[in-house]
């Protein structure tokens, strides 16, 4: 089965129609998923396997009021438990790092909650 790799915009919403379970927390929202994706500043990469939605990062750029560097801000990753340990979430990271690149963002970085061990595991 072939992954693929993509960046999504307001004109690729249909591409959340077909969604593999626990890619998201919550129910897609049409609307809000468009508002995000127009968003200026907002950028989603997905994984797909078949047309369906494996694989999701949002990413926002973001802007610091002083000389700070600008920096691409990882907002959500997450892969269905069925498509993990294959090298997908290392995937979405790299396309991620090469978007920061493009958009002149000097430094990408990320957060993760106490009790997220595999977020918190380092690459």
């Amino acid at each position: 089965m072939t992954i693929e790799i993509g960046r999504l915009n307001s004109a690729d919403a249909a591409s959340f129609d077909v969604v593999a379970d626990d890619v998201f927390d919550h129910p897609i929202d049409r609307q809000r998923l468009v508002a995000y994706l127009a968003a200026p500043g907002h950028h989603f990469i997905g994984a797909f396997a078949d047309g369906r939605l494996i694989g999701q990062l949002a990413v926002v750029v973001h802007h610091h009021p002083d000389l700070r560097p600008t920096e691409l801000y990882i907002d959500e990753l997450a892969v269905a438990s069925s498509f993990q340990r294959r090298g997908i979430a290392r995937r979405l990271i790299d396309a991620a790092f090469e978007l920061a690149r493009e958009l002149g963002c000097a430094e990408l970085w990320v957060a993760t909650e106490p009790d997220n061990l595999p977020g918190a595991r380092p690459p």
